[in-house]
């Protein structure tokens, strides 16, 4: 029996877990205007101090149907803007406090490295074998996603710097465009198929380089497992296979998770460890949390010999490293802080409402330009 006031929401047994999840999602945004409504009658007297609203949720799989009975906590006239109790996301806020975003950095000549498949002598004989007739297509596809994935990277780098130089190239020809432009930073994008995908003879390249480069790197997701891959690390699924040996079926990590910082002392964290400061949220200066966007099925066996483990979590380890070795400042992160900038298009119906949504990528690649303008400097 349901709880007298409790909401029934029904789901068969049949239905699909994107299904659910957008479900889940429609009924916390009702919570949440419910919560609101009940905090501004709380505020204006319209309840008495010692009502109580507590929420439970029920889980009836059996019966083939969700029972949610939601009635929410208010025991105090709590301000909506005022810190919750942590650990995040138990509090279930579902929106963040608005910030803007001020330029910081005078300038910077930052080098932004497109690491997807451009044609042909880009790919190894195992693509063209298990592509047979959809190479092109393929390929074709990679170029979509990098177009998408230089724009946003490009476009941090413009909402961050006042004056920005940028320059783009492709990461089989880095070392000849670190060469002529000699960049402040350099950043390295995302990927979208396996690894040995690629030309061996690319990856060997982009190795020599990113062992020997002086000019600080920041390494983003797949940008992030060439790095460890060129230090020595395999490249695995996130269930510990080989990647030709789980092409299909494996287990991604996708959508915004939550993270665990292991060294808030850190450059890259700045502030983390001041409540006052303003800068990072609430969860990540009490819990030491943060919460990105993901989007892998892949990644590093281990943490690569010279590097330090920055942060972690459960289903993917090495989620955030750094090597400050041998004349060298790395830094490679598994997920996409660069979605920090990918504002609200109703037209492409994004995920990213406004900037605020991943505040933590931005400030983490605020600080890691920073981080490399002091390098450079010294």
């Amino acid at each position: 029996m349901l709880p007298e006031g409790a909401n029934r929401l029904f789901v068969p047994a049949s239905v699909t877990c994107s299904s659910l999840m957008l479900a889940e999602r429609s009924f916390k945004r009702a919570r949440e205007q419910l919560f609101r409504s009940l905090i501004r009658t709380l505020n204006s007297g319209g309840l008495e101090s010692e009502d109580v609203f507590e929420s439970h949720y029920s889980w009836n799989m059996a019966e083939e149907e969700i029972l949610i009975n939601e009635t929410l906590l208010a025991n105090e006239n709590i301000p909506i803007d005022k810190p919750e109790p942590l650990p995040f996301p138990f509090n279930q806020r579902t929106f963040c406090r608005y910030e803007p975003i001020e330029k910081r950095i005078e300038e910077a000549r930052v080098l932004v490295v497109d690491d997807l498949l451009r044609d042909e002598g880009d790919i190894s004989e195992v693509a063209v074998k298990e592509w047979g007739r959809y190479v092109k297509s393929n390929l074709q596809r990679e170029r979509e996603i990098a177009v998408l994935a230089m724009d946003n990277i490009r476009n941090n780098i413009a909402r961050l710097v006042k004056r920005p130089e940028i320059r783009t190239t492709h990461f089989s020809e880095i070392a000849e465009a670190e060469q002529e432009f000699l960049p402040d930073a350099i950043v390295l994008s995302g990927t979208l198929r396996d690894f040995d995908y690629y030309n061996p003879n690319h990856l060997e390249k982009f190795g020599e380089f990113v062992r020997s480069t002086r000019t600080p790197v920041l390494g983003i997701c797949g940008g992030h497992q060439l790095v460890g891959m060129s230090f020595g690390a395999r490249i695995i699924t996130l269930d510990n296979f080989e990647q030709h040996e789980r092409r299909e079926g494996r287990p991604y990590e996708y959508q915004y998770r939550f993270i665990r910082i292991t060294e808030p002392d850190d450059a890259i964290f700045k502030g983390v460890q001041d409540e006052e400061s303003g800068i990072w949220q609430d969860y990540t200066t009490e819990a030491n949390i943060l919460r990105v966007w993901q989007n892998h099925g892949l990644q590093l066996d281990r943490i690569p010999e010279g590097f330090k483990l920055l942060a972690t979590a459960y289903l993917c380890r090495n989620q955030m490293m750094v090597k400050r070795e041998g004349g060298q400042l790395i830094y490679t992160v598994q997920f996409h802080l660069e979605k920090s900038f990918e504002d609200w298009d109703k037209r492409r119906a994004t995920r990213w409402e406004h900037p605020n949504e991943s505040r933590d990528g931005r400030i983490i690649f605020e600080n890691f330009l920073l981080e490399s303008l002091k390098a450079r400097q010294m």
